[in-house]
């Protein structure tokens, strides 16, 4: 039988996730683990945007120094589980087995449909409020529907604006928002997009050979950038910010190329012998994009929002990358690629900024979230995007369970959100997580030190003081209750050592080189419950375990129960941040 049109299918959900990035895969798994039927849809084959094997950024976020002692704002959550899964499947940090790593998590998640190579080209509107998308699967030449209750735009360039929803483009004049930093006039000027090369040393030099069709530059028409090869990860081969990042996609694509191609010969063969010690090991084949659509929620986030520190009421995230504000005429300009202007770490950033203020059912995260150029210059890097994604996935959950639209879930449902993120590893900035009842009421004994601090509600270190119970191999920390208890649910939270970025390298390979797991973290332990004969017994025991925050169901009546160390990853000394039931 002849087919004379394309096969279509149509898939149900409660939300739909658009786009496969860091924030996209964050936002699905969130909303998958919060009970609601998730749909995650990539245009591509692999996952992580900016961070896959396609682009190979590394991801960034926020950081801080405490007096003397450097502490980490690191971004956990989700994103913490991730880098800790790569750790341990990919030891050598090699590219195309992260895109698994991210592939796998994704693909075995409860309660989430993954599709793959399927852009999404078509929104249909039941009023204000978005009722499908389609898009079109590449791999399996058909059509595909999605309908949803929610739908979470996490693709960067806010593919789902055509629904009509409220968008920005460009920077903003100094005077609108009061930003020192902004132009004096508006322009439809942004960032550009960047192509980045990785290289790999060697011990014998052979000329490169650029294409015909590279640029080919001499001392005068060379970018005036850093040009040598050693740690030099290239994010300033840049373009694009005086034209269309979307529009002209293809075209600056190509002259990206030929300028890459063009610095790398430049480099390599330069008579010095700056790069006569490496070869090109790769060159990407996809542009990373830094910023064109930005949608207007009910908060803008601002320059002022940002340098006072963002004590929103309903913050439900935190920046803290400075605000890295590149040029947009990238490689054409002579001057600075980029002016880094000072940002706190952390600052709060409110979740009005992450739902739309004129589509009933649309939120955001990544790139294209709720804020002025400047603002934005700060809250792109991966690792907040990350983060914004896994709060943004929560709340469509949330909505979805209450019968909430977005607005309804800061107006009514703030401070549930709030605590539900802390719960699972989120933190928000001057926000302290609320501790188990039934462990607060307890009496609480344990060997080692601190052992009081599981049950401060900070799950970090800080600069106020001990947060986490101090213990060794062998030793343990118990509640005992007046009264037989019944316990359905047990949370720890683990140190995994915010100090190592755990980041894969974005400027060149070196071979043999291997990653462990960090040495902070506890590998084997028991949760043990009182039995009537007042015996220990072992409810739950877990070996080889790789994450810092776990939750575990359990079905004891018990008048006691204790977290035992069996052993740790390396370190004889660990921190355990928090341990409670319910």
């Amino acid at each position: 039988m002849q087919q004379t049109e394309f096969k279509k299918e149509t898939i149900k959900a409660d939300v739909c996730v658009v786009g496969g990035g860091m924030a996209g895969l964050c936002a699905a798994i969130a909303s998958a683990r919060n009970g609601a039927s998730t749909i995650l849809v990539q245009d591509r084959s692999v996952l992580g945007g900016n961070a896959s094997s396609e682009i190979r950024m590394w991801i960034c976020g926020a950081r801080c120094n405490f007096d003397d002692t450097k502490i980490e704002n690191t971004e956990a959550g989700i994103l913490e589980e991730i880098r800790l899964r790569n750790y341990y499947y990919n030891p050598e940090l090699n590219y195309p087995q992260w895109d698994n790593v991210l592939y796998g998590i994704a693909r075995t998640q409860e309660n989430l449909t993954l599709i793959l190579n399927c852009p999404v080209n078509e929104v249909r509107m039941d009023g204000n409020r978005i009722k499908s998308v389609r898009g079109w699967q590449t791999s399996s030449q058909k059509w595909i529907d999605i309908e949803a209750r929610m739908f979470a735009d996490c693709s960067g360039d806010s593919a789902l604006r055509i629904s009509g929803a409220e968008y920005r483009w460009g920077r903003e004049g100094s005077d609108e928002f009061g930003e020192s930093h902004a132009p004096l006039k508006p322009d439809d000027k942004t960032m550009g997009n960047s192509i980045l090369i990785q290289c790999r040393e060697v011990t014998e030099h052979h000329p490169f050979i650029a294409p015909p069709w590279a640029h080919h530059y001499n001392e005068e028409t060379v970018p005036k950038r850093e040009t040598f090869p050693a740690g030099n990860n290239f994010w300033w081969l840049e373009i694009g910010g005086t034209s269309d990042t979307i529009a002209d996609a293809e075209n600056l694509r190509h002259e990206l190329l030929k300028i890459a191609y063009g610095v790398w010969e430049y480099m390599k063969n330069h008579p010095d012998g700056r790069g006569h010690n490496w070869e090109l090991e790769w060159i990407g084949s996809v542009p990373g994009k830094r910023e064109n659509v930005r949608y207007v929620g009910d908060h803008i986030l601002c320059q002022s929002d940002v340098e006072s520190e963002g004590k929103f009421d309903d913050r439900v995230a935190y920046g803290g990358w400075p605000m890295d504000d590149h040029h947009p005429g990238g490689v054409t300009y002579p001057g600075d690629p980029t002016i880094f202007h000072p940002a706190p770490s952390p600052y709060g950033i409110p979740f009005r900024c992450l739902y739309s203020k004129n589509i009933e059912n649309l939120f955001f995260a990544g790139r294209n979230i709720s804020t002025t150029h400047m603002a934005l210059s700060s809250t792109r890097v991966i690792g907040t995007c990350s983060m914004l994604g896994q709060v943004v996935g929560t709340a469509a959950a949330m909505a979805c369970e209450l019968g909430e639209k977005p607005r309804g879930i800061y107006e009514r449902h703030i401070g549930k959100l709030q605590q539900l993120l802390l719960d699972q590893d989120i933190y928000i900035p001057w926000l302290k997580r609320n501790v188990s009842e039934i462990c607060r009421k307890a009496t609480i004994k344990f060997e080692g030190e601190h052992g009081e601090a599981v049950l401060d509600g900070k799950d970090r270190e800080h600069k106020d003081g001990q947060h986490a119970w101090l213990a060794k191999a062998g030793q343990s920390l118990s509640f005992m209750f007046d009264k037989e208890q019944k316990l359905s649910r047990c949370r720890i939270v683990f140190d995994s050592n915010f100090s190592l970025h755990k980041r894969l390298p974005c400027s060149f390979f070196k071979a043999g080189s291997r990653v462990k797991m960090p040495g902070t973290l506890v590998r084997d332990f028991d949760i043990e419950i009182l039995d009537a004969d007042g015996n220990w017994k072992i409810e739950k025991s877990v070996k080889d375990q790789i994450q810092r925050h776990q939750i575990f169901d359990l079905k004891a009546r018990t008048k006691g129960v204790r977290l035992k160390i069996n052993r740790s990853w390396g370190n004889e000394t660990i921190k355990v941040f928090s341990f409670e039931v319910r």
